[in-house]
C-alpha cells in the first residue's frame, strides 16, 4: 500500500476490529490507511474468491486481488455508498477479471497434471470430472462467465448481478441461459 500519513482524527487502531465497514469507509475516505487495511483484510477473501473462479489459476487470482485492491484504495475517496462496498469490490474485481481474459490467448492449458500424486481411481475420477467442470467454465466468454460465477458461486441475485455488471436483469439472464446451455453442453458426456 502507498504510504500515507495517518489523519489526526483517523479511527484508533485498537478500535479498527470492532468498526462498521460503514465508518472504516468514512475513515479510509480521508486517508487512515490502517481503516482501508481493514476493509481490505475484511473483503479480501470475496475478491480472491471471485477471482479464482474467473480466472482459474490462483497466481492470476493473487494477482488481480492485489489489483483491485490498490485500485479500491485509489479509487475510495470517490466511493458514494451508491451501492454496498461488497457489490463495488465485485464491481471492481469483475471488470479486472474481464480485462484479464480478454488479454489472454484462446488456447490455453485447462488441466493441472494429476502425476506423482497416490491417488484411488475414484480420486481420480473425482478430481478429472472437477477439472473438466473447471475447463468448461473456462471455456465460457468473459461475458457469460462473469454473471455464471457471481450467480453460481457468489449467490448474487440477478438485480445484484445486474448492478455489479452495470447492465439489465433481462441482460443477466440471457447471459446466464447461454452460460448454461454452454456448460451443459460441454459436461453432457459426464452426465
Amino acid at each position: 500500500m502507498p504510504a500515507v500519513r495517518r489523519p489526526e482524527r483517523g479511527v484508533p487502531p485498537a478500535m479498527v476490529l470492532h468498526t462498521s465497514d460503514r465508518n472504516l469507509i468514512a475513515a479510509a475516505q480521508v486517508g487512515d490507511l490502517l481503516a482501508f487495511e481493514e476493509l481490505a483484510r475484511r473483503h479480501e477473501t470475496l475478491v480472491y474468491r471471485v477471482a479464482l473462479r474467473m480466472l482459474n489459476r490462483p497466481a492470476d487470482a493473487e494477482d488481480a486481488t492485489q489489483d483491485v485492491l490498490l485500485l479500491a484504495w485509489q479509487a475510495l475517496p470517490r466511493f458514494r455508498s451508491e451501492s454496498s462496498f461488497p457489490t463495488w469490490l465485485y464491481r471492481l474485481t469483475t471488470n479486472r477479471c474481464l480485462n484479464v481474459l480478454r488479454s489472454r490467448h484462446p488456447s490455453e492449458a485447462l488441466a493441472e497434471e494429476l502425476a506423482g500424486n497416490q491417488m484411488t481411481d475414484l480420486e481420480v475420477e473425482h478430481a478429472l470430472r472437477l477439472e473438466v467442470v473447471k475447463a468448461a467454465v473456462a471455456r465460457l466468454t468473459a461475458e457469460q462467465r462473469a454473471p455464471f460465477v457471481l450467480r453460481e458461486f457468489e449467490g448474487l441475485s440477478y438485480a445484484e448481478i445486474a448492478e455489479v455488471l452495470e447492465t439489465t436483469v433481462p441482460a443477466i439472464k440471457s447471459r446466464l441461459h447461454r452460460a448454461r446451455g454452454e456448460l451443459a453442453s460441454a459436461l453432457s458426456e459426464w452426465i
